[in-house]
């Protein structure tokens, strides 16, 4: 549907999740990380729409998909100041921001070939050290891992 003065305008979801103010050079990450090309929902996905809070924003609305903890945490590592909504009968039922937890645990690779995690059947845990610039440690072989050369599992 179009509305002349707003632009294209999506219509609500009756039940899901909607991934919201994403940062537009981080949605297809999130994307990724939620294997969307493997669903059978309808899915809507925005990028570079207007954003009073961000400039520019992405958006993904999944019907009848909720996702679970683990996965909120992956997306939090790549898109750390988006919002979650959980939707119910046009409602939203849960509006939360997507915050990095203060320990990772078993959703990322250490980046150290030598580490105990990749040569032993351990899960990974990470100590999160900048929550802002997205900086991890290993607890095991103590390497800090930055947002950008994280490594999803």
């Amino acid at each position: 549907m179009l509305d002349k003065k707003k632009g294209l305008v999506v219509v609500a979801i009756e039940n899901g999740t909607v991934i919201d103010q994403i940062p537009p050079d981080k949605l297809f990450k999130v994307v990724s990380i939620l294997n969307l090309d493997t669903l059978d929902c309808q899915i809507t996905v925005g990028n570079n729409l207007k954003s009073n809070k961000i400039g520019t924003k992405g958006i993904i609305k999944i019907t009848g998909k909720y996702f679970e903890p683990s996965v909120i945490n992956k997306i939090a590592l790549i898109a750390p100041n988006a919002k979650l909504n959980i939707i119910k009968d046009y409602q939203v039922i849960e509006k939360r921001n997507i915050d990095i937890p203060d320990e990772i645990n078993n959703i990322i690779r250490c980046a150290n070939p030598k580490c105990i995690t990749n040569n032993e059947p351990v899960e990974t845990l990470f100590h999160v050290i900048d929550k802002e610039n997205v900086k991890v440690k290993c607890h095991y072989c103590e390497r800090s891992i930055s947002q950008e050369s994280i490594i999803m599992k």
